[in-house]
């Protein structure tokens, strides 16, 4: 199941982290580092998904 979410969290990461944490303070973390740059947000979108279990 995290792969499915990884691969999320590549193509739309809020969407990943979404999935992993629902709409916590991480998901709206992760909406503002996606607005400000893509790569942050998958950035930090991978790191929720390895981090939380």
């Amino acid at each position: 199941m995290d792969l499915i979410r990884i691969i999320f969290a590549i193509i739309l990461p809020p969407l990943g982290v979404f999935l992993q944490v629902g709409l916590g303070k991480h998901f709206w973390i992760n909406i503002i580092l996606t607005l400000l740059g893509y790569i942050p947000g998958i950035v930090h979108a991978i790191w929720i998904i390895a981090r939380v279990k």
